[in-house]
């Protein structure tokens, strides 16, 4: 069995540094780091080949998700990728339905809120922003379905108030796999997360 590559090791993509640049330039924006301190970080940043090279630019820095790549999983698929910036924020559907599926990128924070309609969340073929992703799931008479692949970490933690807020999917998925959590409320309402097979095979990451 081959063994597998160690996360930090692999070489980071320009979109990789670019993100980390983000984060320190809002650290500066929020006092954190001054402009000195900013230039002599990007400088160093900018030189970043891998992975690991990147953490001590944001480790002092609270907050900052680690930026990792996608794993291979010891089946010999790969874990769902962590990298990218967040295709959007939020799924509202008001007496109405909404629909996220296909590619799409995951952030760090997502909300999808169901009042009297349905959101349906298929991350079968998403990837993560970081390598934690929460989802706050809010129901109030309408549900939120939400479909993981086998091979993600999911957590759950919401309740059901005369609703119901499914935990069957709860459990770790595949060695290097990014963390959903997903927790919330459903009022009169459910909420349910279910895990399917993914329908193509699973992706690389590109650099």
């Amino acid at each position: 069995m081959s063994e597998q590559p160690d996360p930090m090791s692999m070489r980071a993509s320009d979109a990789d540094r670019e993100r980390v640049a983000q984060v320190l330039h809002q650290a500066m924006a929020e006092g954190r780091l001054t402009v000195s301190e900013l230039d002599e970080r990007l400088v160093g940043l900018y030189q970043a080949k891998t992975f690991g090279e990147l953490v001590p630019f944001t480790r002092d820095l609270p907050d900052v998700p680690t930026v990792l790549p996608a794993v291979p999983a010891a089946s010999g698929q790969v874990a769902p990728m962590v990298g990218g910036a967040g295709t959007s924020t939020a799924s509202l559907a008001i007496m109405s339905s909404s629909v996220r599926s296909g590619e799409w990128v995951v952030p760090p924070q997502y909300s999808a809120t169901a009042f009297m309609g349905e959101v349906k969340l298929d991350l079968r073929e998403a990837s993560f922003e970081a390598a934690e992703c929460a989802i706050t799931a809010t129901v109030i008479m309408g549900e939120v379905k939400i479909i993981v692949p086998p091979d993600l970490t999911v957590q759950i933690n919401g309740v059901g108030i005369m609703g119901e807020f499914e935990r069957a999917a709860d459990g770790p998925g595949a060695p290097g796999s990014p963390v959903l959590r997903i927790n919330g409320m459903a009022l009169m309402g459910a909420v349910s997360i279910r895990r399917k097979p993914r329908k193509n095979s699973p992706r690389q990451l590109r650099g």
